[in-house]
């Protein structure tokens, strides 16, 4: 037996619950899967707190159980890849989706899925970084690739005292940029200069509909809300600057023009952290368990246990909770 949240929409209903599920069950809803995982910890992430509050139609498989992230040790294994007693690290792949996820004591997996635990990490930190410090590392990487550097200017980081902003921006001014972060929260501004903003500025100043082109400012960005705010992102990006879009929080929309593409020469790149290859994702957290400053991570952490999960999901949609949530999921 071992502890799990557990999502079921019965005729007419939605429920969300800590439920005691057994071994049977888990291989009964997994037959795919070829490696058994001790969880050890998971993470709150925004797409799990759609699934846990039914806000999006993010499971498309009931029952569920949920979360999209987790880190612990191989029990079994019937891949070559992996062994008894491997520490790994799973992210995405529609687990929590459409497989049942890691939110939970036990989880089964597929080998292709999982990366090998990095030297410098363990469970505990590697979910205080989760999807969204994974993210992060890739839109920086993003950046990298098509040139960005410190010496081109300013980057902006929206939705900054998120998961994702908080980690791009220790990411990125530890990295040597001047970064600039865009929230609502103007209570936040002394938490996001300690990860290492220069400036802190309202997001009111990028959420309404804008000019299809405006004054150049940004090098580069770091996007996690979409709409309005990506648009007028774009319409600031320098000449041959790069966007790095990789969140919806403000919506799916983009109500922009081509503009900025087709006459300053920015580029838009998606940042997809759910499907990315397998050598991209070994890379992004082997970066991160060395240029991620372990003080500003435990910083923006907070560690909860499953029944806790449930209650901040509906906070964290309303925006309300700051940095990252790792999950101890034996609490």
């Amino acid at each position: 037996m071992f502890d799990a949240l557990y999502l079921e929409k019965p005729e007419g209903g939605f429920s969300a619950s800590r439920r005691r599920l057994t071994d049977d069950e888990l291989v009964a809803a997994t037959p795919d899967a070829d490696v058994t995982l001790r969880i050890e910890y998971s993470t709150l992430n925004y797409k799990d707190a759609l699934a846990l509050t039914n806000r999006s139609p993010v499971v498309r498989r009931w029952p569920m159980v949920p979360g999209i992230d987790g880190a612990g040790v191989v029990e079994s294994s019937a891949s070559p890849a992996f062994a008894p007693g491997d520490r790994v690290i799973l992210n995405g792949w529609g687990v929590g989706e459409t497989h049942w996820g890691c939110l939970a004591q036990r989880a089964r997996l597929k080998a292709d899925w999982l990366v090998a635990m990095p030297d410098g990490l363990d469970a505990r930190r590697a979910m205080a970084i989760g999807t969204a410090g994974y993210t992060a590392m890739l839109c920086v990487m993003a950046l990298e690739r098509r040139g960005v550097s410190p010496a081109d200017g300013e980057i902006l980081v929206t939705g900054a005292a998120g998961g994702v902003g908080s980690v791009a921006i220790a990411l990125l001014a530890r990295l040597g940029h001047r970064v600039v972060a865009s929230t609502g929260r103007a209570a936040e501004a002394d938490y996001l200069r300690a990860l290492g903003a220069a400036e802190v500025i309202d997001r009111a100043t990028l959420s309404a509909p804008g000019k299809p082109l405006q004054k150049e400012r940004w090098a580069g960005v770091v996007d996690a809300v979409g709409s309005h705010t990506l648009a007028n992102a774009c319409a600031q990006t320098k000449y041959r600057g790069t966007v790095a879009a990789c969140g919806l929080a403000q919506g799916m929309d983009f109500p922009a023009s081509v503009a900025p593409f087709i006459l300053r020469g920015v580029t838009l790149v998606g940042v997809d952290s759910v499907m990315c290859p397998l050598a991209e994702r070994r890379e992004a957290w082997a970066r991160l368990a060395h240029e991620l400053d372990p003080a500003l991570l435990e910083r923006i952490t907070t560690v909860v246990g499953l029944d806790d999960a449930l209650r901040l999901a509906p906070q964290m949609l309303a925006g309300k909770v700051r940095g990252r949530v790792a999950v101890d999921v034996n609490r």
